[in-house]
């Protein structure tokens, strides 16, 4: 059956419109409008009460690990996280994305090609959950970061890493990612170490590119995300030492900056239970982090939503407030909100969602008031569809 809002805020995934009409059918968006110019099909559509409520887009979160909790300590789940456990931790965690009006993710980082197999399973109808852009196993350097966690296979050398790209596309990645730099959550490597080269870079770029695949490059430190970008990455994710020439250069080649900024809350918020290896290491991030941020967005360099759900006190579904603290940390709320939605989509390379016109995919969130001028009412959605079935919210 067809269901129509009515007299609804929607908020498209580029602009806010107000006494909005959107007719969803046969799990489409079949029309758009002004709810007093409504078709003649949306009165036998079932009609929701959208009075004071806002319509969105399906939220998008790029950056997520189904394959873990969020637990206090990374490392040490991971070592009892073996296929089969993943898959039921993926199978919750999916659940827990869309109770919280997210309805793509793009995972960076699983157990073998379990994720791919999921992401499989939720197209399929097998089983429930958002969409998922799968990179399978992240690719990191021989004792680089992730080495010791299980979700990261170790490859050097140019011809290496391509032939890594290859088998993981061949495992079922419709995404791929590089660790370009040390990280947080591995003891003994430096945040801002600097990995792969540049021609290692570039060789999975080309790679990943030849067979439509974006890549997400894991960056920290300073030259490692320079290298990445000019190497042609699609996305740089965490960003902490963002410098106003990278920036630049972000902004020449189109890069996006996915911030994580849950990742750093979570660790700092809770740092007498986190490993203080971890802590130290976030702690001394955070200010920096911050400040690159703010730098990457008044270059003009663009932001989609990513939280890193599942890292330490990060649970999954918590994009919403990723775009909170998006806002928070200087971001206009339009911005954030699109970074979740329209850019999200962009980077993702996926036409049908992100934004709510006729042909796209009826991935859709309602909320109570509007969050374009309250960020703080995309917390909890009133109702969430995706592709036309109700599947979350109140």
């Amino acid at each position: 059956m067809a269901t129509y809002f009515a007299g609804v805020t929607l908020f498209d995934g580029r602009t806010v419109r107000t006494d909005a009409g959107v007719l969803v059918s046969n799990g489409t968006i079949a029309w758009t409008g002004a709810n007093a110019r409504v078709p003649r099909e949306a009165r036998a559509a079932h009609e929701v009460d959208s009075e004071g409520k806002t319509l969105t887009p399906g939220l998008i979160d790029c950056h997520v690990h189904l394959c873990f909790d969020g637990t206090a300590d990374f490392a040490k789940e991971a070592q009892d996280l073996t296929p089969a456990r993943a898959a039921f931790k993926a199978t919750r965690n999916a659940l827990r994305h869309l109770e919280h009006g997210v309805t793509t993710v793009r995972d960076l980082g699983g157990v073998a090609s379990v994720i791919c197999e999921f992401a499989r399973a939720v197209d399929e109808g097998v089983a429930p959950g958002p969409r998922i852009v799968a990179a399978g196993r992240a690719l990191t350097i021989t004792g680089g970061h992730g080495h010791n966690i299980g979700i990261a296979r170790e490859v050097d050398g140019p011809d290496a890493v391509r032939q890594a790209v290859r088998e993981e596309i061949r495992g079922g990645a419709t995404a791929v990612k590089i660790i370009a730099t040390g990280g947080v959550l591995t003891p003994g490597i430096a945040a801002e170490f600097t990995a792969f080269t540049p021609e290692e870079m570039e060789a999975a770029v080309d790679e990943a590119h030849k067979r439509g695949r974006g890549v997400a490059a894991h960056a920290i430190g300073s030259p490692g995300i320079t290298a990445a970008v000019l190497a042609g990455v699609d996305s740089i994710e965490h960003g902490s030492m963002i410098t106003a020439e990278a920036a630049r250069i972000m902004k020449a080649n189109g890069t996006f900056h996915v911030p994580t900024i849950s990742a750093i809350r979570g660790i700092v918020d809770h740092a007498e239970e986190v490993p203080a290896y971890a802590v130290e290491k976030a702690v001394a991030l955070a200010e920096r982090a911050r400040d690159a941020f703010r730098r990457a967005a008044r270059t003009g360099v663009r932001h989609a939503c990513g939280t890193d759900g599942g890292t330490p006190f990060n649970p999954h579904g918590n994009a919403p407030m990723e775009i909170v603290r998006m806002v928070e940390w200087g971001l206009t709320p339009l911005k954030a909100l699109r970074a979740a939605t329209s850019e999200a989509a962009e980077l993702l390379r996926l036409p049908k969602v992100g934004v709510v016109e006729p042909g796209r995919a009826a991935d859709l969130a309602l909320f109570d008031g509007n969050p374009v001028d309250q960020v703080d009412a995309i917390l909890k959605p009133a109702l969430v569809m995706k592709a036309g079935e109700l599947v979350g919210g109140g």
